[in-house]
């Protein structure tokens, strides 16, 4: 089962991928995978893209972010997840089956 996750931000989410042992010091990197889990660090999501001059490159509307940091993830649920937990109609990106 996928379970996708929405932070409040990018700080709190590496926060508790660490305390849930995703972190690997050595490589200073987060764990995506092995055999009990799977992990995709989105980050943040932008619900409607920015509108930029083709000529100038200037900014006319600004990108939409959507609220939190995202993170999908597979396996058994880190305890306290349950809150970060939401139910995208259309996920942004999903783990192939």
């Amino acid at each position: 089962m996928t379970y996708y996750l929405r932070f409040p931000d990018k700080q709190t989410a590496e926060d508790l991928l660490k305390i849930a042992g995703f972190y690997t010091e050595e490589s200073q990197t987060f764990k995506q995978a092995d055999h009990h889990f799977a992990l995709d660090i989105i980050g943040d999501i932008y619900e409607t893209p920015g509108i930029y001059d083709p000529e100038t490159d200037e900014e006319l509307t600004p990108p939409v972010k959507l609220p939190g940091y995202h993170v999908n993830y597979i396996g058994n649920l880190p305890e306290g997840w349950e809150q970060y937990l939401v139910n995208p109609v259309n996920p942004h990106r999903v783990f192939a089956s």
